[in-house]
């Protein structure tokens, strides 16, 4: 008998502790502190244990600290020469395996005790479990589903949440977190001309900005000239002058990937196995995230052009002129241009990024097309996309928990679906939002025209990524369309009468046909793949059998949200 210890970190409340701020560089080093509080401080705690312990990871091994590993490297925790091996960490949790249970105990003081230390305001769970390594009856694979499915997660139920110690007397308030403050952000790295009371949490966060933007930028090493900066302020993310601002928080994840690591654990038919491709999976969704990411920052960095009046990303018509652009921020303190881009979560299937409003649909449909052309485990990669787009001033907290809704709405739908396929769902606030998704789009996008009590609905989302099999609800077409609204040749003059198509809309599918006829206009723009013919006709998908359903209100709304890049590869 071989008795070891698994142990499973993980943490919580990462949406408040990354988002609860408008400020972006409260974002970037609240997410910095995850990334570094699940991986390379657990190695350090590895270390000041003081006991051999093997930890293999790509990511570290690109920067210099180890030769690059393989998934079935030696050393071996069952060789008897190690007393903890990391079978993966990252991403806001870790998987361990100990020889001792003490020692993992230790381990967990070592890392709670950096942790409150130097992120204060991280949560961190941890379940330890013993079990038998030689035992081919209940294998590692079993100790772990046990451990995530049932101990870790009655334990993220009992937790007592922390009472922070509130000000004593007269203190002055942080401005994030309404703890009290111990100093102002000038202090940690932070500009003066944005100077504001800061909490012990808070300043941490600030004093990691510059890591995160070395990391970053080591992650985009090669595909980012040094004319180019990755902005720190949300303001910086682009705007046209004397137009509105608005910024887009873009929310990714892979599809089914519990599942897929279900799977490929049941194939392993020893614990070293099990080890390995778990390892295999892990590292491959990271590398196809890497690399669908770095697509996203080229693709951006090779649409910019420049003159004499600064940076630009222009979109031309049909003719080749002109008809719309993105002026790129200036620094003025070392004349680089800010990208209108940010990446706060990423290295796997589970990213999200900041960018220009208009930017937002173009850059996530990218990622997506670019995520789900690489295979992982002989399997296609598919995932969802939610785009909230909201004021550049708008609470965070809310725009990124929309953008969450709006990626389970979408992964609702390929569930529904039949899977196999990506998806992306979005919502555009020119004002508030009150309520859930599903109150908003029952609020804003549902009308009963005709009085029957039967309801019918504006928006056509979410969407499939790429339309086949008469599929007409898909970004290919969606695309098409919204071009065709902005540049095409029997559109692009009448930006007005589509304004107030917008709200005929609203009154169905009569009302869409007499419109056209009254303005001598034959059709609207067509959908590729659907065998509704009268849907260019009428607007409404609406035969009796088919949900009731416009295909067009959408379109017609996102088109000063759409913004195509010169440098998209459309492979």
């Amino acid at each position: 008998m071989t008795e070891y210890t698994a142990t499973i970190i993980d943490t919580t409340g990462i949406q408040p502790y990354i988002f609860g701020s408008n400020r972006l560089r409260e974002n970037i080093g609240a997410s910095f502190l995850i990334a570094e509080a699940t991986k390379q401080w657990v190695k350090e705690a590895l270390t000041d244990l003081g006991k051999p312990f093997y930890f293999p990871d790509p990511e570290l091994s690109e920067q210099g600290q180890e030769s690059q590993p393989e998934p079935n490297a030696k050393p071996y925790i069952e060789d008897g020469n190690l007393v903890a091996e990391v079978i993966y960490a990252g991403g806001g949790n870790a998987v361990l395996l100990f020889t001792s249970h003490d020692d993992a105990v230790d381990f967990t003081k070592i890392l709670s005790c950096r942790i409150l230390k130097k992120a204060p305001g991280l949560n961190l769970v941890v379940a330890h479990k013993k079990f038998d390594f030689d035992d081919q009856e209940r294998q590692l694979r079993q100790v772990i589903d046990d451990l995530m499915k049932n101990e870790m997660e009655a334990k993220k139920r009992q937790r007592i949440p922390s009472v922070p110690l509130l000000g004593l007397g007269v203190t002055a308030s942080c401005n994030s977190t309404q703890l009290p403050a111990i100093g102002t952000s000038d202090q940690f790295d932070s500009p003066k001309e944005d100077k504001y009371w800061v909490s012990t949490e808070v300043k941490y966060k600030l004093k990691k900005v510059n890591d995160a933007n070395k990391k970053l930028n080591n992650f985009f090493e090669g595909f980012v000239p040094e004319l180019y900066e990755f902005p720190l302020r949300a303001d910086h993310l682009g705007r046209t002058q004397d137009e509105s601002s608005y910024v887009a928080v873009v929310h990714a994840d892979g599809n089914s990937m519990g599942d897929r690591f279900q799977k490929q654990s049941e194939t392993a038919s020893t614990n070293r196995e099990y080890i390995t491709k778990m390892r295999e999976l892990s590292w491959s969704v990271n590398k196809i995230g890497k690399d669908a990411l770095i697509t996203v920052i080229k693709t951006l960095v090779n649409s910019i052009q420049h003159n004499s009046e600064g940076g630009f990303i222009n979109w031309l018509d049909t003719e080749g002129q002109l008809f719309s652009k993105i002026e790129l921020k200036k620094n003025p303190e070392n004349g680089k241009f800010y990208l209108p881009f940010r990446p706060l979560v990423y290295g796997g299937d589970d990213v999200t990024f900041i960018c220009d409003g208009r930017l937002g649909l173009t850059l996530a449909t990218l990622f997506l097309k670019e995520f789900e052309k690489t295979a992982a485990d002989g399997e296609k990669l598919t995932a969802c996309a939610g785009i909230s787009i909201v004021k550049s001033h708008y609470p965070f907290a809310r725009a990124y928990e929309l953008s969450e809704s709006l990626c389970g709405s979408a992964k609702k739908m390929v569930r529904e679906g039949g899977r196999g396929f990506s998806a992306l769902d979005w919502h555009i606030a020119a004002s508030g939002l009150i309520g859930s998704l599903g109150d908003i789009r029952k609020r804003e996008y549902q009308v009963n025209s005709s009085g029957s009590g039967t309801e019918k609905n504006l928006t056509m989302r979410p969407i499939r990524l790429k339309g086949e099999n008469e599929k007409w609800q898909n970004w290919d077409d969606f695309e098409a369309v919204v071009r065709e609204f902005n540049i095409g040749d029997d559109w692009r003059d009448k930006r007005n009468k589509v304004i107030a198509l917008r709200e005929v809309l609203r009154k169905g599918s009569d009302a869409t046909q007499q419109f056209l006829h009254l303005y001598r206009m034959q059709e609207l723009p067509s959908f590729e793949h659907t065998s509704y013919d009268d849907l260019k006709t009428r607007g409404w998908v609406d035969d009796g059998k088919e949900e009731r359903v416009c295909g067009y209100f959408d379109a017609i709304e996102a088109m000063e949200f759409y913004f195509p890049l010169s440098g998209v590869n459309d492979e």
